[in-house]
C-alpha cells in the first residue's frame, strides 16, 4: 500500500528518482543506437581536455632545453621521457595538440563558411553558377598538399599561413555540396510560393534554404577538421608547415625521425595522439552522418 502511494504521490522530490531512471534508460538506448558518436565524442573530449589544460597538467616548459637530460627514457620526473634537446616529451605532446587542433578547428570553420557562401550564390543565381563552378573545378584539380607547400614556401611560415593554405583546397568540396543541396531545395513548392509572394531573396536563402544545409555541413566540417589536422602534420613533417619553434604534432614527429632507433618514445606518443584524434573525429563524423540521414535514421529506429 505504501509503494502505491509513492508511485502516485504528487511530491516532486519523490518523482525525481523515477524520472532520473527513465532519463538514464533513454540515454542508454541512444548510446546503444549511436555507439560511434558516443565513443568518438568521449575520446575527442579527453584529448581536447588534455590539450586545453596543458599548462595545468604539466610542470615543464615545452621550450626549455636541458642537454644533460637529452634522450632520457620515461621516468617519474619525465612521464614520457625527453627529446634530443632535453625537453619534456609529455609537455610538448600536449602543447603540440593545441596547435594542431587550432588548425583543424580554424580550417573547418573557415572552409565551411566560405564554401557555404559560394554554394548558396552558385546554386540560387544561375547567372554566376558556371563561372563559380569553373573556378571551383580548377581549384579541385590542384593537389591540396602541393598547393599548401607552394603557399607556405612562398610566404612567411606561420600558423595563419598554414590555415589559409589548407582552407583553399577544402572550399570547393564544401561549395559543391551546398550547391547540390540548393539546386534541389529551390525546386520545392514552398520556395516557389515564397518567390510568387514577393519574399526577398535573402529571406528565402536564410529561412528556406540555409536550414537544409545544416546537417550535411556539420558532417562535412568534421571530415574537414580531421583532414586539416593530417595535412598540417604532413606540412610540418616536410618542413613547410608551422615554424619549428611552435610545438605541433607534425613538428614533433619530424624532429623525432632522426632518433627513432635511440629514443622511440619521441615519435610514438605524438603519433599516437595524432592518430587517436583523427580517429575520434572521423568516428564522430560517421555517427553524425548516420544520425542526420533520414533514411538511415528510419532504418535504425525500425531495428530498435
Amino acid at each position: 500500500m505504501s509503494s502505491t502511494k509513492i508511485l502516485i504521490s504528487s511530491d516532486p522530490a519523490e518523482a525525481v528518482p523515477s524520472g532520473a531512471a527513465s532519463s538514464r534508460k533513454r540515454i542508454g538506448r541512444w548510446l546503444q543506437r549511436h555507439p560511434r558518436i558516443a565513443f568518438g565524442a568521449a575520446l575527442f573530449s579527453i584529448i581536447l581536455v588534455l590539450t586545453v589544460f596543458a599548462p595545468v597538467l604539466t610542470s615543464h616548459d615545452p621550450l626549455q632545453m636541458n642537454p644533460l637530460n637529452r634522450l632520457k627514457p620515461p621516468s617519474s620526473e619525465h612521464f614520457l621521457g625527453t627529446d634530443a634537446l632535453g625537453r619534456d616529451v609529455f609537455t610538448r605532446t600536449l602543447y603540440g595538440g593545441r596547435a594542431s587542433l587550432m588548425v583543424g578547428f580554424s580550417v573547418a570553420i573557415a572552409a565551411t563558411l566560405v564554401g557555404l557562401a559560394i554554394g548558396l550564390v552558385s546554386g540560387y543565381f544561375r547567372a554566376v553558377d558556371n563561372v563559380l563552378m569553373l573556378i571551383m573545378t580548377g581549384l579541385m584539380s590542384i593537389p591540396g598538399i602541393l598547393l599548401a607547400i607552394a603557399m607556405t614556401t612562398l610566404s612567411k611560415a606561420s600558423l595563419a599561413t598554414v590555415i589559409v593554405a589548407i582552407v583553399i583546397p577544402e572550399v570547393p568540396r564544401t561549395a559543391r555540396l551546398v550547391r547540390s543541396i540548393v539546386l534541389m531545395i529551390r525546386e520545392q513548392p514552398y520556395v516557389d510560393a515564397a518567390i510568387v509572394t514577393g519574399t526577398p531573396v535573402w529571406r528565402i536563402l536564410i529561412r528556406h534554404i540555409l536550414p537544409n544545409t545544416a546537417a550535411p555541413l556539420t558532417v562535412q566540417a568534421t571530415f574537414i577538421c580531421a583532414s586539416a589536422i593530417i595535412v598540417e602534420a604532413y606540412l610540418s613533417f616536410l618542413g613547410a608547415g608551422t615554424p619549428p619553434e611552435i610545438p605541433s604534432w607534425g613538428n614533433l614527429i619530424a624532429e623525432a625521425r632522426n632518433y627513432i632507433r635511440l629514443a622511440f618514445w619521441i615519435l610514438l606518443y605524438p603519433g599516437l595522439l595524432l592518430g587517436l584524434t583523427v580517429l575520434s573525429v572521423n568516428l564522430l563524423g560517421d555517427g553524425l552522418r548516420d544520425l542526420l540521414d533520414p533514411r538511415l535514421a528510419r532504418q535504425m529506429k525500425g531495428r530498435s
